[in-house]
């Protein structure tokens, strides 16, 4: 056993599921020195690592160290690498393939598509000499077809706009219960926004959240409730099975299709509806902000008149209460390596470009000097209630004069300490950040912000808690940084600066923060 034991760690055997599985047939792995040898019938191959049945049982061995003889081995310089991503329409058809083309010339190959192919779409990534480095196998559909293909292992990638249902979830784990859960294995490649769209010419400025949920179930029918003319609202929303439409069951309506009111046109694309929508000046729809070039959007009045508008740095930090990221889901086993460099290039700043020229939000780290904040800090004194002092708001002010706040901001349920996805992509890019030196010589304030729920000395030692779990999340993350090259600081204001109105659990979930300040 002390010889295998020093074989397998020449050989640099990882415990790791491939995909892209091969016809099984005979081969000897060697190591390069020629020393040991391996012998076992070849499963799977991703182009960086063998996946081989051996008397010792199933092993993985790294291609790079090893030779490969036999009528199995496959092609190192021509390895075509596959992936089947399945998911939404708006996602697959427009902000993929421009992905997709970017990573191309980034890797100096072309990109051959979109091309039909048994009902699905493919991309291939073509080397210089036009062999075929990459296939992209694209199932448009929706949320719930993404999720289902992932779950049924046809596919390895699932582009969706809301989270697992719980239904979805428990089919996870039956199915994978040795490997992390979903909400382990997913990435946001951009953010996009439910947003209430009207005709250029709709006079009203603004509607609360409240009266957008009464008019889509029926109890608001005409513009003058709203401030309007004298008119019948028409509405029109995205079908039921659009990840867009089931966002905004959730984050808005907290209800199923069946609470609705029947007079609501449908539409199969966002697409459709924003053009409907443009069409007619008593119209009122909800979709999603990347297609909204022909209306005009609303912004949210809260009842306690903090205006929300759906701009960039509000989508950027969750301040605006409906973003909506765009996940996608990955399948329990090793994806090939040019798929994970794929993966990985979607967080470079040359993918972010390519998400805000589509229209969508990139995660893009952005700086907001407190000067250039006047609104924020006036929300704040407007909602500071009588447990949050006029001492409380100056000392907040006086810490952060100065300072920049950057868009990376990080949020928890109630009660909880868990970060979610997008939460989670934050901390990743700000320890990037750091890992890059772009912060060499300041100080990251980590600021803690709660709801107002309960009494205002318990819910600052909250913020207190979450700060420090968000700054320990960083310097984890940032652990190939040299030590001091950055200095860490924690700040918590409680209930002091407000976000969104409190009267919801939308704004509620706003206001439970932490905020990352530049000094």
């Amino acid at each position: 056993m002390s010889f295998w034991y020093g074989f397998v760690r020449r050989l640099t055997l990882l415990s790791v599921v491939l995909a892209a599985p091969v016809a099984a047939q005979d081969v000897e792995l060697r190591s390069l020195d020629g020393d040991v040898r391996l012998e076992g019938t070849l499963t799977a191959f991703d182009g960086t690592y063998y996946k081989i049945d051996t008397i010792y049982g199933p092993l993985t061995v790294a291609a790079e160290g090893v030779a490969c003889a036999g009528p199995g081995c496959p092609d190192l310089i021509s390895f075509t690498a596959e992936a089947r991503i399945a998911g939404e329409v708006n996602v697959t058809e427009t902000l993929l393939p421009a992905l997709l083309q970017g990573f191309a010339a980034d890797r100096a190959m072309a990109l051959r598509g979109p091309e039909p192919r048994n009902g699905a779409i493919a991309y291939e990534m073509t080397r210089q000499d036009n062999s075929i480095a990459a296939r992209f196998i694209v199932m448009p559909g929706n949320s719930d077809t993404g999720f289902l293909a992932l779950l049924n292992n046809e596919a390895d990638m699932a582009v969706t706009l809301r989270l697992p249902t719980r239904g979805e979830q428990r089919a996870d784990r039956a199915s994978a219960p040795d490997d992390p859960q979903l909400s382990r294995r997913v990435r946001v490649i951009a953010l996009d926004a439910l947003v209430p769209l009207v005709a250029p010419d709709n006079p009203i400025d603004a509607i609360s959240l409240d009266d957008l949920t009464a008019v889509f179930r029926g109890e608001i029918d005409n513009w003058q409730d709203l401030g309007g003319p004298d008119a019948p609202i028409a509405r029109h929303m995205l079908r039921a099975d659009n990840g867009m439409a089931q966002s905004f069951a959730t984050l808005a309506l907290g209800t199923s299709e069946g609470d609705l009111t029947p007079m609501i046109t449908y539409h199969a694309s966002a697409a459709t509806l924003a053009a409907a929508v443009a069409r007619d000046s008593f119209a009122l729809g909800v979709s999603g902000r990347s297609v909204a070039s022909a209306v005009r959007i609303l912004p949210l009045l809260g009842a306690c008149g903090l205006i929300q508008a759906a701009d960039v740095d509000a989508i950027k930090a969750e301040d605006y209460p409906l973003t909506v990221p765009v996940h996608v889901y990955l399948a329990p086993r090793r994806l090939p390596q040019l798929v994970q460099d794929f993966l990985d290039w979607t967080e470079t700043a040359a993918a972010e470009s390519i998400v805000a020229a589509s229209g969508y939000v990139d995660q893009s780290l952005t700086r907001t000097p407190l000067e250039r904040q006047g609104m924020r800090l006036a929300n704040a004194i407007a909602a500071a209630g009588d447990e949050v002092p006029l001492a409380q708001l100056q000392s907040l002010v006086r810490r952060l004069r100065g300072a920049e706040r950057l868009s990376a901001t990080m949020r928890f349920s109630d009660g909880s300490s868990d970060l979610d996805a997008l939460s989670r992509a934050a901390v990743a890019r700000l320890a990037a950040a750091i890992e890059s030196g772009a912060f060499d010589g300041r100080r990251l304030i980590f600021v803690g912000f709660s709801d107002s729920a309960g009494a205002a000395e318990i819910n600052l030692r909250v913020a207190q808690r979450r700060a420090e779990a968000v700054r320990d999340a960083v310097q984890n993350a940032a652990d190939a940084a040299t030590p001091g090259r950055v200095t860490f600081e924690i700040a918590a204001f409680g209930e002091a600066m407000p976000m969104a109105c409190e009267e919801t659990e939308q704004g509620r979930a706003v206001n439970r923060r932490v905020e990352v300040w530049l000094d």
